[in-house]
């Protein structure tokens, strides 16, 4: 009689089956702390082709398998989900009491074809609230998601380069960076604002656009000034 699937795992993540095979049994989970084990003991004494086999191992067995990995919504795979990236009862950029900037949204070469009629305008305001950033935009396409950040650079450098980071060894979401998220009306306008209780200062110098479900196609930019 074969073992049951959880027996099959149990005798494929034991040190003689590790000896014998490195690639563990197809929709087996070995134990991070089981192979972090294993490798700790055999660090001295395992030559350098196994030891950098276990050492692969180690990574794909922290990093989860490929489903999991894809389960994860939004930018580079990371769930995005109960993120706010839109306040609706927030005073506008435009309309907030202290130092207001605004730039008008130019259309990047990495924009998705059909985007030529992108325009718009955003806002980025402070004061000792801290920071509130809008953005309104037409000729988007219609009923469509879309992703806003800020970005480090001006839109002449590298179409705004990384994203600003109030503490650059930070988490890559909100609150150490500002998102901003709309779904386009059925004639292609949308306009979104979100705030934050930090000032960015002069570190966010522009404001990048890019359609929810292709992050790498950069549309539309605007400088702050």
């Amino acid at each position: 009689m074969g073992l049951s699937p959880s027996r099959e795992c149990e005798r494929a993540s034991t040190p003689a089956a590790v000896r014998a095979s490195l690639v563990p049994r197809r929709g087996c989970e070995w134990p991070l702390a089981t192979v972090e084990g294993m490798l700790l003991r055999r660090t001295a004494t395992t030559p350098a082709a196994t030891l950098a086999a276990l050492t692969l191992l180690l990574t794909t067995t922290a990093c989860g398998d490929d489903e999991s990995e894809a389960s994860g919504g939004g930018m580079d795979g990371m769930d995005m989900s109960g993120m706010v990236m839109n306040d609706p009862d927030a005073t506008p950029a435009d309309e907030v009491d202290g130092d207001v900037e605004t730039g008008d949204f130019t259309v990047l070469d990495t924009a998705p074809p059909g985007s030529e009629g992108v325009a718009g305008q955003a806002w980025l305001a402070q004061n000792d609230d801290g920071t509130t950033v809008t953005i309104r935009l037409s000729g988007l396409a219609p009923d469509t998601e879309y992703v806003s950040h800020l970005h480090a650079q001006t839109c002449e450098e590298d179409n705004g380069g990384p994203h600003f980071k109030f503490d650059l060894e930070g988490s890559d979401v909100p609150p150490n960076e500002i998102h901003l998220g709309f779904t386009s009306d059925a004639d292609g306008g949308g306009e979104a604002t979100i705030t934050s209780d930090e000032q960015v200062a002069d570190g966010a110098p522009a404001v990048v656009v890019h359609p929810a479900d292709a992050m790498d196609n950069r549309l539309a930019c605007a400088d702050f000034s």
